[in-house]
C-alpha cells in the first residue's frame, strides 16, 4: 500500500474510539448502575475500569511509536511481538469479537426505537414486538455502505453520528432534575433497596470502557501512525472517562435511585429535550457498529496476509484488497455475513460476555507486551512515547483479574478457545515462530540478573549445599553417547551440565564452519534424546589447552562449575592416556574429576548401581553417595536400586558399618540397612568388583591422584567382566551430615548385623568411611591394582 493511499489523520482514530466508548451502556444501563451502587460506587466502577483501559491505551501508544503499525492494528502489534502463532490465535479471537460486536451494536440500535413503537401502539394501534424489523435493514444498510464506499464513506457517516451523539450529551447536561434538586450531598451514596452486588454491576458496565483500541484497527489507513494512534487513543480514553464521571454525577443529582432504576431511558426525562436521548442512543450504537465494521475486516485481512489460516487460497482471498487504498472487500463480506447471522438470531447476550473476554485478553496481551519490552531492555525498542513498566504490568494483572470477576466460566471458555486456535495454527504453520524475540530478551535479562545474584551470594562449594555443575568435554560425541547420557542424568534435577564437543585445530573460518555444523547436530541430538544440558563446541589445537579454557569458563547456570567429566572406551582405550595426563591440571583447579569407562552395554537396563567404598575413599565416599542419589532422580533410573559394597579389613567391619549406617540416617538418604554389604578384605578390589558386580548397569569407584601416579592406565583397566564404570575423585570431602546431626542420632538396634554378600537386597543409595586411609605412597593390597 503506497503512502498516498493512507489518507486518514488523527481525527478518525479519536472518533472511532470515542464513538465505541460512548455507546449503548451509557444510555441504557448507567441509570441502573447509579441506582444500585450510588454515584460514588459508579465513580469507583469508572476508575476500576480505567485502571485497565488507561494502561492499555498507554501501552498501545508506546508500541505504536516504536514500530510501524500496519494493517490489522491490535493484531499486528500482538503478532509482531509475541510471534505469529500466538498472535494469530489472539488475532482470531479479536476478529470474532469485533465481527460479532457489529451485530451486538445493531441489536442495541434497534432498542432505541421502542419509544416510537410504544407511540405507534398507543395512538395508531400498530403493534411491533420484533425488533428485527429495525435491526435487519440496519445491518444490511451498514454492510452495503462499507462494501460500496469503504473506510472513507464510513468515516463520513462517523462524523455525522458523533455530532448527533455530542448534541444529545449537551442537551442532557442542560436538563434539570425530574422532581426537585437535592438539598445536600446525600444523593452521592443513595441507593435502591436490595441493590445488586457491586461486581455484578461492574460486569454490566465494563463493556462501556472497552472501545479505546477501536481506532488502532485503522492503522493501515493512516498517514502518520506513530502520531495518530497515541494521540487519538489517549484523547478518546480520557474524554470518555470525564464524560462518564459527569453523567454519573448529573444522573444522581437529577433523579432518585427509584426513578433511575425504573426507566432504562431515564436520561430522556432529565434532558432539556427528551427525544434526543433515543436519537443519541441510536447514533451511539450505530457509530459503534460502524467502528466495529471498519476494524474487523482489517484484522481478518491482516491474518490472511500472514498466511495463518488453513489453506493458502483462503488466506490469499481474504488478504486481497480493492482499489488503491487496498480496502478489505472480501474480509468485509465475511464480517457482513457474520453480522447478519447474529442479528437474525436476535439475542447475543451470552455471546456478548465472551466478546468482552476476548477484548480483555487483547488488552491484557498488549499491556503484557509493553511490560516485557521494558523488562527485556532490547536496544531496538526505542519508542518516542514511553509508558512505565509498572503501569503496563498493573494493567495486565487487572485485565485477567477482572475477567475472573466478570465470569469465571466464560474466562475458562475463552482461554480454551484461544488454546484450540493456537494449536490449530501451530499444526498448520510449523514454520511460523511461536515465540518472538521479546521472550528471548526477557529470558536474557532474567538469566543475567540471576547470574549476578548467584555470583554475589556464592559460597564455598565444599559445604553441604553442594550440587553438581559438571562440564563434559569429548571428541567422540557421535560415536559414543555414554558421556552425554551420564551428564544429563547428573544434571536432570539437582545440578547443571555443560556438554562441549572438542574439535582439534586452530580457530579459523573453516573450523568455525565445522563447529557450526557440529552444533546443529548437537542440538538435534539433544532434542531427540530429551537432553537437559547446555551444549557447545570448542576449537583448540590440543585437548590440554581445550580443558584449560573450559575449566576457566564461568558456569552457564550462574553456578560456578565444579566438576569435569571425560570418557574412554573400554574396548579401545586410546583416549585413556590423554585423560590421565590431565589429572594434575584438574586437581590444581580444585575440580571434581569423573572418568567414565564406557562399555558396549551402554548402562544396560538402568536397573542397578553398585557403589564400592574402600578405606582409601575418605574424600570420595560422600561425593559417590550423593552422585548415586542424584542419578536415581532421573526418570531413566527411577525404578533402579543402589547397592553399597564396603570393603574393609575384617577387624574394622562392624565399626565401619555402624559409621555408614549413622551417616546415611543423619544425611536423610533413602537407603535401607539391608542395601549395605560389608565385604572382608581378602583380595584386590578389582577382583571383588569383577566377581560381585557382573550384572550391575553402572559401577561407581573412587580413586586418588597418588594412585594414578603409581599405576597409571592400569588403575582404570582390568574391569573386563563388568559393564560401565565411573571413577570418581572429589576435590574435597562433601558433607552429608554435620557432627551435631550425628551426635543427636538414637542408638542403633543391637540386633542389626552386616548383611552377607549373597544377601544384598536391592534398595537405594550408599555412604562413606573416614578411617583406615593408608599413606599416599603405600597403595597396598587394598588398592584396585591389576
Amino acid at each position: 500500500m503506497n503512502e498516498s493511499a493512507q489518507k486518514l489523520g488523527t481525527a478518525p482514530v479519536f472518533l472511532t474510539a470515542i464513538s465505541t466508548i460512548l455507546g449503548a451502556i451509557m444510555f441504557l444501563r448507567f441509570g441502573y448502575a447509579v441506582a444500585h451502587v450510588g454515584v460514588l460506587g459508579v465513580f469507583l466502577i469508572i476508575l476500576l475500569g480505567h485502571l485497565v483501559t488507561i494502561p492499555t491505551a498507554l501501552a498501545i501508544a508506546e508500541i505504536a511509536t516504536n514500530q510501524k503499525v500496519e494493517g490489522g492494528g491490535e493484531y499486528y502489534i500482538i503478532s509482531r511481538s509475541f510471534g505469529m502463532t500466538i498472535g494469530g490465535a489472539i488475532g482470531l479471537a479479536l476478529f470474532l469479537s469485533q465481527a460479532v460486536s457489529v451485530a451486538f451494536y445493531v441489536i442495541a440500535f434497534a432498542e432505541a426505537f421502542r419509544p416510537l413503537f410504544a407511540y405507534l401502539q398507543t395512538h395508531h394501534q400498530i403493534m411491533i414486538t420484533d425488533m428485527r424489523v429495525v435491526s435487519m435493514p440496519a445491518v444490511l444498510a451498514l454492510c452495503a455502505i462499507v462494501l460500496v464506499k469503504g473506510a472513507d464513506m464510513g468515516m463520513k457517516v462517523l462524523y455525522v453520528v458523533v455530532a448527533v451523539l455530542f448534541l444529545s450529551l449537551v442537551l442532557f447536561f442542560f436538563g434539570s432534575p425530574i422532581t426537585a434538586a437535592p438539598d445536600d450531598m446525600s444523593f452521592l451514596t443513595a441507593r435502591v433497596d436490595n441493590p445488586d452486588p457491586f461486581f455484578y454491576v461492574f460486569a454490566i458496565c465494563f463493556p462501556a470502557f472497552t472501545g479505546m483500541t477501536a481506532g488502532v484497527g485503522l492503522s493501515g489507513d493512516l498517514k502518520n501512525t506513530r502520531r495518530s494512534i497515541p494521540l487519538g487513543t489517549l484523547a478518546a480514553t480520557i474524554t470518555g472517562m470525564v464524560v462518564y464521571l459527569a453523567i454519573a454525577y448529573f444522573m444522581g443529582y437529577c433523579a432518585t435511585p427509584d426513578e433511575l432504576n425504573a426507566d432504562p431511558l431515564v436520561m430522556g426525562k432529565i434532558a432539556i429535550w427528551g427525544p434526543i436521548i433515543p436519537i443519541g442512543l441510536a447514533c451511539a450504537t450505530f457509530s459503534s457498529a460502524v467502528g466495529s465494521i471498519l476494524v474487523a475486516p482489517r484484522t481478518l485481512q491482516a491474518i490472511g496476509a500472514d498466511d495463518l489460516l488453513p489453506g493458502k487460497e483462503a488466506g490469499a482471498w481474504l488478504a486481497k484488497g480493492k482499489g488503491k487504498s487496498n480496502e478489505p472487500f472480501n474480509a468485509t463480506m465475511v464480517v457482513s455475513v457474520i453480522a447478519v447471522v447474529f442479528v437474525a438470531m436476535g439475542d447475543v447476550n451470552s455471546v456478548a460476555e465472551i466478546i468482552s473476554m476476548f477484548f480483555m485478553m487483547a488488552y491484557g496481551s498488549i499491556c503484557l507486551i509493553s511490560f516485557l519490552e521494558h523488562f527485556a531492555a532490547d536496544p531496538s525498542y526505542r519508542p518516542t512515547f514511553n509508558s512505565r513498566w509498572y503501569i503496563s504490568l498493573f494493567g495486565a494483572v487487572m485485565c485477567f483479574f477482572m475477567m475472573i470477576q466478570m465470569n469465571a466460566l466464560y474466562t475458562v471458555l475463552s482461554l480454551t478457545i484461544m488454546t484450540i486456535a493456537y494449536l490449530a495454527i501451530s499444526y498448520t504453520n510449523p514454520d511460523k515462530s511461536g515465540l518472538a524475540a521479546i521472550f528471548q530478551g526477557v529470558i536474557f535479562q532474567f538469566s543475567r540478573q540471576m547470574q549476578i545474584f548467584m555470583q554475589k551470594s556464592r559460597t564455598s562449594q565444599a559445604d553441604r549445599n553442594w550440587r553438581p555443575s559438571v562440564v563434559c568435554i569429548t571428541a567422540s560425541t557421535f560415536s559414543r553417547t555414554s558421556a552425554l547420557d551420564l551428564l544429563r542424568w547428573m544434571s536432570h534435577r539437582h545440578g547443571f551440565g555443560t556438554y562441549i564437543h572438542y574439535i582439534r585445530g586452530y580457530l579459523s573460518k573453516e573450523t568455525k564452519q565445522v563447529a557450526d555444523e557440529v552444533m546443529a547436530r548437537l542440538l538435534r541430538l539433544i532434542r531427540v534424546g530429551r537432553g537437559r544440558v547446555f551444549v557447545d563446541t570448542i576449537v583448540s589445537p590440543s585437548e590440554t589447552s581445550a580443558i584449560s579454557q573450559v575449566i576457566q569458563l564461568p558456569g552457564v547456570s550462574g553456578h560456578e562449575n565444579n566438576g569435569l567429566l571425560m570418557e574412554f572406551s573400554k574396548r579401545d582405550p586410546a583416549d585413556l592416556a590423554g585423560i590421565i595426563s590431565h589429572v594434575p591440571l584438574v586437581a590444581a583447579n580444585q575440580f571434581d574429576f569423573f572418568i567414565l569407562a564406557s562399555s558396549d552395554r551402554n548402562f544396560g537396563y538402568r536397573d542397578e548401581i553398585h557403589l564400592w567404598i574402600t578405606p582409601q575413599d575418605e574424600d570420595n565416599a560422600n561425593l559417590m553417595i550423593l552422585l548415586a542419589y542424584i542419578l536415581q532422580g532421573d526418570p531413566d533410573w527411577q525404578n533402579g536400586t543402589v547397592k553399597i559394597f564396603a570393603a574393609y579389613p575384617e577387624t574394622k567391619m562392624t565399626e565401619e558399618e555402624d559409621r555408614l549406617r549413622a551417616l546415611i540416617r543423619a544425611g536423610r538418604l533413602p537407603i535401607a540397612p539391608q542395601n549395605i554389604a560389608m565385604i572382608p578384605y581378602a583380595d584386590t578390589v578389582k577382583a571383588l568388583v569383577n566377581q560381585h558386580s557382573r550384572d550391575a548397569d553402572l559401577i561407581i569407584l573412587g580413586y586418588r591422584n597418588e594412585m594414578v601416579k603409581h599405576f597409571g592406565a592400569d588403575l582404570f583397566q582390568g574391569y573386563d567382566d563388568v559393564g560401565d564404570v565411573l571413577f570418581v575423585r572429589a576435590s574435597s570431602q562433601r558433607v552429608l551430615a554435620s557432627k551435631e546431626e550425628l551426635a543427636d542420632l538414637p542408638a542403633l538396634p543391637t540386633e542389626a548385623a552386616p548383611a552377607a554378600v549373597d544377601e544384598v537386597a536391592p534398595e537405594e543409595t550408599p555412604a562413606a568411611s573416614t578411617e583406615n586411609k593408608p599413606a599416599d605412597d603405600d597403595p597396598g593390597a587394598t588398592q584396585p591394582v591389576p
